[in-house]
């Protein structure tokens, strides 16, 4: 993929694995928690939530927005610049090119953008999928909400557990439920870049969900 001025003004912007780890570690004790409590609330085991913390492991999208809400903590403002709470009421956010806060997980560099706004109903991200297989059933990501995608640049397959695959190309996207177990691998020449909107699960439909479920009882 060849570089670009936007590409390189976001390098000074990484959270690196260790500074998400501390900032996973201050919550838990600011919070009086122990690992084992943590693990309990967001169903990380506790291996990776340790290593986590140390810096040991980069984490994929489920499990960073597994520890966030057990932790009882906005992703945007885990991955803001200051990593601290905005006033609770603003105006419009604006993120400039190449201001986005980047980390880089076990298949995606994410760069997360807007991280100053509290509370998102969703999260926007710009995303380079460097993973170019799939390896084991522990690379598919499950998560509350729905995923939409739209491819940038390159080409990308998802793949689901269903064992369903989608090819995309540039100006393809791609909408669906992210509770089903996905993965993003790039297949062209160039790493595949997306823009993507992950939500998490609205109290709509959370009933909903719920309201499915006890039909089929």
């Amino acid at each position: 993929m060849k570089s670009t001025p936007t590409h390189a003004a976001a390098t000074p912007n990484l959270l690196t694995p260790e500074s998400l780890g501390m900032r996973l570690r201050t919550a838990r004790k600011q919070r009086g928690w122990t690992l084992v409590q943590v693990a309990e609330r967001s169903k990380v085991s506790i291996t990776t939530i340790s290593r986590a913390e140390r810096g040991q492991l980069a984490l994929g999208y489920e499990n960073v927005a597994a520890l966030a809400q057990a932790l009882q903590l906005d992703i945007g403002t885990l991955f803001s610049h200051e990593y601290e709470e905005p006033p609770a009421k603003q105006g419009p956010v604006v993120t400039r090119a190449g201001e986005g806060v980047a980390y880089k997980g076990l298949s995606f560099t994410y760069e997360f953008l807007a991280t100053s706004a509290s509370g998102k109903p969703i999260n926007p991200v710009l995303g380079t999928i460097h993973a170019r297989k799939i390896n084991s059933p522990e690379d598919f990501a499950r998560h509350s909400g729905v995923e939409f995608i739209y491819v940038l640049s390159g080409k990308l397959e998802v793949h689901f557990e269903t064992g369903e695959v989608t090819r995309l190309g540039k100006g393809d996207s791609l909408y669906f439920d992210s509770r089903i177990g996905h993965a993003y691998i790039s297949v062209s020449k160039q790493l595949a870049r997306i823009v993507g909107v992950i939500t998490a699960e609205s109290d709509q439909m959370l009933l909903a969900r719920q309201g499915h479920d006890q039909l089929e009882q």
